[in-house]
């Protein structure tokens, strides 16, 4: 049902020249939003980029054409205010950005296509391994590709014998958030009480590497892009390398065609060991932070994804992106005039889940 559907929208844009694309929880995702309006203007159409979020403060969402605003996605009314403005607005393609907004999108593919747009996103069974750490670390086993040991932090913490270090994380964390590497039994009871869904993972030393991976919509693996991280801030990459390294680049392949059910850019990260050893630590089936120095690097994806959306096939290199090339990033601002009511409101929420939160932990300790 979901392939013929598609097929109809495939044969109602291949004579389009006017898209309408839209990003959720767009954020500050200001180069990629220039990316796809590159894109746009090389393959001559008139891109109309709408923008979603929680906050009027996103600075992307200053940038795009039309803005919306919509609900927070554990409201309960996030689909159905992404499914009004596809309806409104007349959408063409939707764009997913952050990992907990996927499970949601992915259930609701139909619904978009019943709307006349296709949602660029893997399938559930995809968005479900890659958000649960455990799954992952046990799909991977079960494929044979080299990942760290990973389990509950219950199950590790009652163990008789450790070998420190850990990683502890949350089983359905992003951004870095909870990640602590443990050095003592002290460190892993005290922490892992406080990472929701912990989970421990063997402590890999080695150089990290993020993988921006295109599956095209027709599910083949068409280019894998590897970069070195060499700095991280708040959880994305501020300095990362081009490193065109065919057995990285194996791995990648290897990991994107096992899960068997992507569609668009895929992000996995690993690890490679002083011994050279690539051992994979986690994928998120989403554009990644750091792709805009993929898209610098000649891996165009927003300009493929177009491509597609109009019913052609891009020719696509698989090593014909540029390598050694260094993305360095720097703080650059967006100003918002009469910005006191949206402060004024944004504060309110925040305020608001604090003292929601502040309660839950209250009755979680009575």
């Amino acid at each position: 049902m979901v392939q013929r559907t598609q097929r109809t929208l495939r044969k109602k844009t291949q004579r389009k020249r006017h898209v309408r694309l839209l990003l959720t929880c767009i954020g500050r995702r200001v180069e990629l939003l220039r990316a796809f309006k590159r894109a746009g203007e090389s393959l001559g159409i008139r891109l109309e980029i709408h923008g979603a979020d929680a906050t009027p403060l996103s600075p992307a969402i200053q940038l795009v054409d039309h803005p919306h605003i919509v609900p927070d996605i554990d409201s309960g009314k996030y689909i159905d205010a992404l499914a009004d403005i596809v309806q409104r607005e007349k959408i063409d393609l939707l764009i997913p950005l952050i990992d907990s907004e996927l499970p949601a999108i992915a259930s609701a593919v139909e619904r978009f296509s019943a709307l006349g747009c296709r949602a660029l996103i893997s399938s559930e069974s995809v968005v479900q391994v890659c958000r649960d750490k455990l799954l992952t670390y046990r799909k991977l086993t079960e494929a044979g590709i080299d990942t760290p040991t990973t389990s509950l932090w219950i199950a590790v913490v009652e163990q008789k014998r450790h070998r420190f270090p850990y990683y502890l994380k949350p089983r359905s964390g992003s951004a870095a958030k909870g990640n602590y590497v443990i050095r003592t039994l002290d460190e892993l009871q005290a922490l892992g009480p406080l990472v929701q869904g912990a989970i421990v993972q063997e402590f890999v030393e080695g150089a990290e590497h993020t993988l921006d991976m295109y599956v095209d919509f027709e599910r083949r693996v068409r280019c894998v892009v590897p970069r070195k991280r060499l700095e991280v801030r708040t959880g994305e990459v501020s300095k990362g390398l081009i490193v065109k390294d065919p057995a990285i680049m194996a791995v990648g392949h290897r990991v994107a065609e096992m899960l068997g059910e992507c569609r668009g850019v895929i992000t996995m990260q690993c690890i490679v060991t002083p011994q050279g050893r690539i051992r994979v630590i986690e994928i998120n089936p989403r554009f990644g932070g750091g792709a805009p120095l993929s898209i610098h690097a000649g891996a165009d994806f927003p300009k493929w994804i177009l491509q597609e959306l109009l019913g052609q096939r891009p020719r696509i290199n698989p090593t014909g992106f540029r390598d050694d090339v260094a993305m360095l990033r720097y703080d650059e601002s967006v100003f918002v005039q009469k910005a006191s009511r949206e402060l004024q409101v944004t504060n309110y929420k925040l305020q608001d889940k604090r003292v929601a939160e502040h309660r839950s932990k209250l009755f979680r300790n009575s």
